[in-house]
Formats: structure tokens, C-alpha cells, sequence
């Protein structure tokens, strides 16, 4: 398995990862159909995530910093949700890392 491949399945799990934690603001005490409200438009970078798509990787790539931003609003000045606030940022941050990781590892196209 190419460092490519590997980056492209560690950025496909870091996705299912800022899913569940999406979820996880239940616990917090966010309604629920916020929470899943803000899941949706993660599905809409997941076709072109697991076939590795570079244009895909790009954008969803400028996707996160939304989620990254909230992460971090809510770390700052929500005591009550700080646990999932600081775990949602982990992740977020990871995913966009991985995200990095596969633009800079994989063959840009020719053309």
C-alpha cells in the first residue's frame, strides 16, 4: 500500500470519525436535529473521499474549517460541552490534516 492509499483511508476514517463526534453534541445538550443538520453536509464529500478524488480532497478540505471554527468557538465558551468541543477540534483538525497529507502525497493530474 502507497503513502497515497494510506493517506486516502486515514482521511476516509478521520470522516467517519467528524461524523460520529457531529453526533456527539446530543450528549452536550444540543438538539438532535441540529446535530444531525450538521452532518448533512458531510455526506456530501464522501463519494469523492473514498475514491480519491483531488477536487474532492480540495474542497472538503476548505469544509472543515467550518466544523474546526465551531469546534473551537464552543471550547472557548461553552464550559458544559468543553469534552466535546476539545475531542470535535481533535478530529477536525486530523481530518484536515489527512486531507493535506493525500493533496500532497498523490500525483497531481496531467493536462
Amino acid at each position: 500500500m502507497n503513502g497515497a492509499a494510506r493517506a486516502r483511508g486515514a482521511a476516509v476514517l478521520m470522516w467517519v470519525a467528524v461524523v460520529l463526534s457531529s453526533l456527539a453534541w446530543i450528549a452536550a445538550g444540543y438538539p438532535w436535529p441540529l446535530c444531525v443538520a450538521a452532518a448533512v453536509p458531510l455526506l456530501a464529500a464522501l463519494r469523492g473521499l473514498i475514491r480519491g478524488h483531488r477536487y474532492t480532497y480540495a474542497w472538503a478540505s476548505l469544509l472543515s474549517t467550518g466544523y474546526l471554527l465551531f469546534a473551537l468557538t464552543e471550547l472557548l465558551v461553552n464550559p458544559a460541552a468543553r469534552w466535546v468541543a476539545g475531542l470535535s477540534l481533535l478530529l477536525v483538525f486530523g481530518w484536515f490534516c489527512t486531507m493535506v497529507a493525500y493533496l500532497r502525497i498523490s500525483p497531481a493530474p496531467r493536462g
